[in-house]
């Protein structure tokens, strides 16, 4: 019997950091493979996934010498190095046997296509992965805002924030061994708790969208396949 999934349009977002592994900057070979391992067992499920991923793990490595740089600089800076993960992911995706499509906010033709909503759609539709680079495009606005914008621009019915720790807690829990964690929790609640789940103009976009987010950790295996098929996994935002 085929497995149904409860999600059949989706955004992951990622960050940077998330591909460092234990190390200090830059993308660490095991790590992006066991991302992608992850990935790719929900990409066999008639799914249509997108991706929006930071550049932190590189950016991390350059951040001493932009001390002091005009922030619009940095964060063109910063956007390069989204290019630079997503090339990298949609290698890693390419030897698992996933066709994937990379779109930048940034014109960067010669390396990748520059983001094109109708073609977007059109990729997801022909079961393709599409790696949102470059965030929105302009300084002074994070790459979880790209992912909730673009979640929005591509009729997602949740965004998937897949992180170092397992969900949201009432703390945090490497600081604080009585913090507990949500299972549930609407965005008014987190609001008002002023819990860390995304910046806050991310989050003001999908509580207005009603685009409800899940957090989780992308190195528990099997819990992205988990999340899709309606199992309860990390923590989930509401309305």
């Amino acid at each position: 019997m085929a497995e149904t999934p409860k999600y059949k349009r989706f955004l992951l977002k990622l960050s940077g950091e998330a591909l460092m592994g234990d190390d200090a900057y830059g993308i660490n070979r095991a790590t992006i493979e066991r991302i992608v391992a992850e990935i790719a067992a929900v990409a066999k499920l008639d799914v249509e996934m997108s991706i929006v991923i930071g550049g932190g793990n590189i950016f991390r490595g350059v951040a001493p010498g932009a001390q002091g740089m005009d922030r619009a600089t940095a964060d063109y800076m910063g956007m390069l190095a989204t290019i630079m993960n997503a090339l990298a992911l949609q290698d890693a995706m390419r030897q698992h046997g996933i066709v994937a499509r990379v779109q930048s906010a940034l014109s960067v033709e010669q390396v990748v296509e520059p983001y094109i909503r109708n073609k977007a759609l059109r990729y997801l539709e022909e079961g393709k992965v599409v790696i949102f680079a470059a965030g929105t495009g302009n300084p002074f606005f994070t790459t979880d805002t790209a992912a909730a914008l673009r979640a929005s621009e591509m009729g997602a019915e949740i965004v998937l924030k897949g992180t170092k720790v397992d969900g949201v807690y009432t703390a945090d829990p490497n600081k604080d061994a009585s913090a507990r964690k949500y299972a549930t929790i609407t965005f008014d609640e987190a609001i008002i708790k002023n819990l860390k789940v995304m910046d806050a103009t991310a989050f003001a976009l999908c509580r207005d969208q009603k685009l409800p987010i899940s957090v989780f950790s992308i190195f528990s295996p099997g819990a992205l396949k988990r999340i899709i098929m309606g199992e309860n996994e990390g923590t989930l935002v509401h309305v």
